[in-house]
């Protein structure tokens, strides 16, 4: 019997073969804006997903693909199953802690690049200063020890980390989730949602 977690997985990365590789197969599903997607992650993860908000499936966090797939159900699947509404962004405060518990230990090390991409995605996702630096640590990191045929992929993810920092240095939040929380813009975010590359 397979784990619990690893359909997600399945569904997530695919094959686990070069970084470049589960990229290339699996982007449009990451960071692709798609109903048929946002529906599918609904149909097949959206129990899990509430599960997950209530603080259950904690026992998954004994393994680090457990560990990786409860991050994922907490700041990825919210993101497309709730899009546009507050609750997108309900997991975060738990996703953060659960990936700050375990960062530079065995489940961080377990796991292959291109997967913890998405350990750090919690990090520039936060609206928090310090942690938009650590992301920037921990990504250039990844492109430090890339292969030399992934680099331009790392860099890649690297970039949007930095932009995510310099939003948040600017800000001290994310001005395009003003609007889906509730929070009245001041003139300088108006302008800059104005602006090319303002949103995520």
């Amino acid at each position: 019997m397979s784990a619990p977690w690893q359909p997600l997985l399945d569904w997530w990365f695919g094959p686990l073969t070069t970084a470049g590789e589960v990229a290339a197969a699996r982007n449009g599903l990451w960071f692709g804006k798609r109903d048929s997607q946002d529906s599918e992650a609904r149909e097949r993860f959206g129990a899990q997903v509430e599960q997950a908000l209530a603080g259950e499936l904690a026992d998954w966090t004994g393994q680090a693909e457990g560990w990786l797939a409860l991050v994922l159900l907490l700041d990825q699947l919210p993101r497309m199953i709730h899009r546009d509404s507050p609750r997108a962004f309900a997991g975060d405060a738990r996703a953060r802690q659960l990936v700050l518990d375990r960062l530079d230990g065995a489940h961080e090390a377990a796991l292959a690049p291109i997967q913890r991409v998405f350990v750090y995605l919690v990090l520039e996702h936060a609206e928090d200063l310090l942690l938009q630096d650590e992301a920037l640590r921990r990504f250039s990191r990844l492109l430090d020890a890339a292969p030399a045929a992934e680099r331009t992929l790392f860099a890649g993810f690297l970039d949007y980390a930095e932009q995510h920092q310099q939003i948040i240095a600017r800000f001290g939040r994310f001005p395009h989730r003003n609007a889906i929380l509730g929070r009245p813009s001041s003139e300088e975010e108006l302008r800059f949602l104005e602006e090319p590359g303002s949103r995520f």
